[in-house]
Order: structure tokens, then C-alpha cells, then sequence
């Protein structure tokens, strides 16, 4: 209808208009304080908002940044000889790497993690941890008739 409002004050009216609860819908249109707070519900939705908005990625601006940090952490891992394939999840608070079992050892897989550890911490700016998982595997099969 009047999308040149605020989100806050949108997704209120939105709410009023499929009858949600007075409470509720002060607390969606004041969590930015454009409209005043009246009831206890309010600032915690406020708080809520703002621990959200303050996670890696979670804000448009620091998408680039976030997608750049996630893809610089498989690249290291994949800078290394033996490494297959590297997954950064869990909003890059962990790396995932896959190594070639004939290549490298279960020795050679502990050491690698320390390296990719060090050279995170060496070289990276991230937030909190990084726990790093060597992942080596080694299938054999046979079928008996």
C-alpha cells in the first residue's frame, strides 16, 4: 500500500489488518522507535532485533564482506596439497576439509588442521572461533555373490 514507510511501521499495520494483538503490533512498530513504546513486549522485540542484526552476515551491507571471509576460508584450505574439496558453514565458525586418503595420513590430516588453524589466525580477521575438521576417508568395498 505505502511502501515508503518505514518496514517497522508496514509489517505493524500489516499485522493490524490481519488482527493480530495490540501488544504485538506496537512491539513490530517500535521496535526502531518510530512509534512509542506501550507495552512490556516492545523493547524485548527491540532487543531481539538487535542481537540479530548484529551476527555476521545478517545485515545487506555486510553481505559482500561475509560471502568474501566464507570464500577466503575454502581457499586456504584449498591452498593446501591433498585437500579435495572445503566447506565453510555454520556462518564460517567452522571449515570442513576433505583430504585424499591416499595422499595424506591420519598424522598428516592432525598437522593439517593446525596449519589451517594457524594461518587463519595468522591472516584472517573473523569473529569468535573457527573449529577446523580434517575429514580423510577411506572406503573399501566388495560385493560377495
Amino acid at each position: 500500500e505505502e511502501p515508503e514507510l518505514p518496514h517497522a511501521i508496514l509489517g505493524m499495520k500489516m499485522a493490524e489488518k490481519y488482527g493480530e494483538k495490540p501488544d504485538v503490533c506496537n512491539a513490530i512498530g517500535a521496535h526502531h522507535d518510530e512509534i512509542e513504546m506501550s507495552t512490556l513486549l516492545s523493547p524485548i522485540v527491540q532487543a531481539c532485533d538487535a542481537i540479530s542484526g548484529a551476527r555476521p552476515g545478517a545485515r545487506r551491507e555486510a553481505t559482500e564482506a561475509y560471502i568474501k571471509r566464507l570464500k577466503d576460508l575454502e581457499s586456504l584450505a584449498m591452498s593446501y596439497g591433498g585437500v579435495t574439496k572445503a566447506f565453510a558453514i555454520q556462518a564460517g565458525r567452522e571449515l570442513r576439509v576433505m583430504v585424499e586418503s591416499e595422499k595424506i595420513t591420519d598424522a598428516q590430516s592432525d598437522e593439517l588442521s593446525m596449519q589451517i588453524a594457524d594461518r587463519i589466525m595468522n591472516e584472517m580477521t573473523y569473529p569468535g572461533q573457527v573449529k577446523i575438521t580434517v575429514i580423510r576417508e577411506k572406503r573399501s568395498v566388495a560385493v560377495a555373490k
